[in-house]
């Protein structure tokens, strides 16, 4: 088999598959070729697609690669689907963003934070499948540990946590978010007190 009929096979199974394909996946299709060059394959395709101005390409998210449209098409693609935005709730996006930077992290140390019980976020958050339990803790009453799941990496489409921003960066962001609502700063002063 030739590269070129290997990259026609890769474009046809990203093309038809709902999730992400890892290289593993991948390898049970084509079975003599090599890791290194499925991914030179890919990203081969991915430089055709973006030399011909395509409207789509292939992402690396959630441990593997999926075709995906470009995100400027999205309200022509909502329009055909005709169906609402599929977005998060406020309490939802708050709850499921603490679980991903604190993960493991159990359901009242995220009460804790947010202030508020949590329970039907929890519930709505495992229905989409963004997060799943991961274990229980050892302590009193050996409450569930929460984390992402793949669906999350998916969803917000990231290839692993490690491309989640910064806490420094939203910290330093909420300051001067305070600072011009009058809120208090770092200093403890209003920006009327400055």
């Amino acid at each position: 088999m030739t590269n070129e009929e290997a990259k026609k096979i890769i474009e046809a199974i990203l093309f038809v598959s709902d999730k992400p394909l890892g290289i593993d996946a991948i390898r049970e299709v084509l079975a003599d070729i090599d890791p290194s060059l499925a991914r030179t394959l890919i990203e081969e395709v991915n430089k055709e697609y973006e030399s011909g101005g395509r409207s789509f390409g292939i992402r690396e998210i959630a441990g593997g690669f999926q075709m995906m449209t470009d995100p400027i098409y999205g309200e022509w693609i909502a329009k055909l689907y005709k169906r609402p935005p599929d977005r998060l709730s406020g309490p939802a996006l708050e709850t499921v963003a603490i679980i991903a930077y604190r993960q493991p992290i159990t359901r009242t140390d995220i009460e804790a934070i947010r202030g508020v019980n949590v329970d039907g976020v929890l519930h709505t958050l495992e229905e989409r499948g963004l997060i799943r339990t991961r274990g229980r803790k050892d302590a009193l009453g050996r409450p569930i540990l929460y984390g992402t799941s793949q669906e999350f990496l998916q969803y917000f489409g990231l290839k692993s946590l490690e491309e989640l921003p910064k806490l420094k960066e939203f910290q330093e962001a909420d300051l001067d978010f305070q600072a011009d609502i009058g809120g208090k700063d770092a200093t403890g002063k209003t920006a009327q007190e400055g």
